[in-house]
């Protein structure tokens, strides 16, 4: 049987170049098309919402749908730790990643301390 190619070093370069073609002209593309852009014109103002409604739905689909391990953790411990993000999230000047780290060491220290 043949090597799998991703396992070797160079299957690993190809991968990454592969990825820098497919992504990198896009990225300097849109960085020259929204240079002139004011970041409270009207598309950045619809990139936020939708990105904000995506976030949105992918954290509620984990909250009441979630797979994997998560699966384990009870639906009260889940949102607990969900609206602890959001109180932490506010009180801390709206820091996004401390409304994260936050609730998720709530969402572990609970599931451990129900076990």
């Amino acid at each position: 049987m043949g090597q799998d190619i991703l396992g070797t070093p160079t299957g690993l370069l190809i991968v990454l170049l592969i990825a820098l073609i497919a992504h990198e002209p896009f990225r300097w593309v849109s960085i020259y098309i929204g240079r002139g852009l004011s970041a409270d014109s009207e598309v950045f103002v619809w990139v936020r919402v939708v990105a904000t409604a995506l976030v949105a739905g992918l954290v509620t689909r984990l909250i009441l749908f979630p797979a994997g391990d998560l699966e384990a953790v009870p639906l009260s411990v889940r949102v607990v730790s969900f609206l602890a993000g959001i109180g932490i999230f506010m009180f801390s000047g709206k820091n996004l990643g401390a409304g994260v780290v936050g609730g998720a060491a709530l969402l572990l220290g609970l599931h451990y301390i129900i076990q």
